[in-house]
């Protein structure tokens, strides 16, 4: 997470540097207002996110479709759903250091602001435990804003300003909600599929978004996006411009990966929150030292201290957890694997979820599954197998089948499979990794379901809880589980 941190800091410090520059005409293109420079920067965006996904080598992770004859990825509708929310949350980020009257920080405060008090309410509604340092961390996020606004002499928040603040928040608000629902979950492929979907998505619907009041080009603001579409685009302006918008996919990538950590909400945003902080303090005092523009305002870098006061108060059971143990735990990975990743595999991950969580070893484990017979990757889970996991009292999240690859062998710690076969088709993907595949029953194959009824469905989940715990049992003793039967 600090490696995150540090890399989101590295991105967004010239990102808003760079913004704030061309709109208040620091460069030798003079001043270029934010609606007209949104476009560039959304394309920048646009051209640099293929280039990511593909130097990282992740669109394997993303769902298809055939669009003739061509398997191509393609999100699923909570991810686009997702990236039309974080769409606004690209585009107001750019618009919110481009007023003028205002300096980086004072947006940032009030930006974090808006993410720290929404993801203590979002924890609420997604009944997530909230503890006494979430709610200090609310109220330090209170005092900031009374802090940063009562300093009236030094900043000047436009009608503009403030609808870009709220169409931020209302951005964030709605992506942690559909986040929660179909990531975070401790699966890392799902979290990583996710990821692409609405990431390789996000940019498309942003220019979407944005060409549409351009086309129609009624009143100041939509011709200004269709300057911003049209005859900027033909000038040296929209070079830098462009930048911004690569920037920010840089950052995109590093803040998506701190918000999917499956660990509340109350713990990712601060990571969030001081990182960004902390790039726009940079990238102000940068702006001084290079074009001897006026620095914040002393009232706004107290506001920033409690802002950050806030995130240490969010960081609490993190903190003193590190104090206790003096090191930090070693994560493992534990895999299931079954034919078409369908039943047996997601209810018995689901289920070591549940009973990891139970034994408070949660956060030592991460737990995936996959299939060595998938025939169309993406199939999700039949509902009388999620009806029997909600039977026997466990959550049941969405599950999208995906196929086995080398790479989740590398990175496990031990591999359950259901059959004697598919143990075999494994070791022969990956020979080196033949000591840790063992079978989850180790004297009989578990097989699917004899039928399509939830009472057939509730028999299976319920001899897979029995051999998921007893596996469970011996990896908690020793993470070297034993070889014999069936290994």
């Amino acid at each position: 997470m600090l490696g995150l941190g540090v890399g989101y800091f590295l991105w967004y410090a010239p990102y808003s540097g760079l913004a704030k520059a061309m709109s208040s005409g620091l460069l030798s293109t003079g001043p270029v207002g934010g609606l007209v420079l949104l476009p560039a920067a959304a394309l920048g965006t646009l051209f640099s996110m293929p280039v990511a996904l593909t130097i990282l080598r992740w669109w394997g992770h993303a769902r298809r479709r055939t669009l003739l004859g061509l398997r191509i990825p393609f999100p699923g509708r909570e991810t686009a759903t997702s990236a039309f929310w974080t769409s606004f949350i690209v585009g107001t980020t750019t618009l919110n250091f481009t007023f003028p009257g205002v300096s980086i920080l004072l947006m940032l405060v009030l930006m974090r602001i808006g993410t720290l008090v929404v993801s203590p309410t979002l924890d609420v509604v997604r009944r997530r435990k909230i503890h006494g340092h979430s709610w200090v961390a609310v109220v330090l996020s209170a005092l900031s804003a009374v802090v940063a606004l009562a300093d009236v002499g030094n900043y000047q928040l436009t009608a503009g300003a403030v609808a870009s603040l709220l169409g931020y928040v209302m951005g964030y608000a709605n992506r942690f909600l559909i986040m929660s629902r179909h990531a975070k979950h401790g699966d890392p492929l799902t979290d990583r599929r996710y990821l692409v979907e609405e990431h390789m998505t996000t940019p498309v619907m942003l220019v979407a978004i944005l060409a549409v009041p351009a086309v129609l080009g009624q009143g100041v603001a939509m011709r200004a996006l269709r300057t911003g579409f049209t005859t900027f685009l033909t000038t040296p302006a929209a070079v830098p411009a462009f930048v911004i918008g690569v920037l920010y996919e840089g950052l995109f990538l590093f803040t998506t990966l701190i918000f999917l950590d499956r660990r509340e909400y109350s713990f990712c945003v601060p990571v969030h929150v001081c990182s960004s902080l902390l790039a726009g303090v940079a990238a102000a005092l940068a702006l001084t030292a290079i074009f001897g523009v006026a620095p914040p305002s002393t009232a706004q870098f107290v506001a920033a201290v409690c802002v950050v006061l806030a995130a240490f108060a969010l960081s609490y059971p993190t903190i003193r957890a590190a104090r206790l143990t003096g090191r930090r735990a070693t994560r493992k990975l534990l895999v299931f694997v079954c034919g078409q990743n369908n039943v047996r595999s997601p209810m018995a991950a689901a289920i070591a979820r549940f009973e990891l969580a139970r034994a408070n070893a949660g956060p030592e484990w991460d737990v995936t599954c996959a299939g060595v017979t998938v025939g169309r990757p993406g199939t999700p889970m039949p509902a009388a197998a999620m009806t029997a996991l909600r039977q026997l009292g466990i959550p049941a999240p969405p599950h999208f089948s995906r196929e086995f690859t080398r790479q989740v062998c590398a990175d496990s710690t031990v591999i359950y499979c259901m059959t004697r076969r598919q143990r075999e088709i494994v070791a022969e993907l990956a020979p080196s990794a033949t000591d840790r595949v063992l079978c989850l029953d180790p004297n009989a194959d578990v097989p699917e379901p004899g039928d399509d009824s939830v009472d057939s469905y509730r028999d299976s989940a319920g001899r897979i809880h029995a051999l998921v715990r007893h596996r469970l049992r011996e990896l908690l003793v020793d993470c070297r589980p034993a070889t014999s039967g069936g290994a």
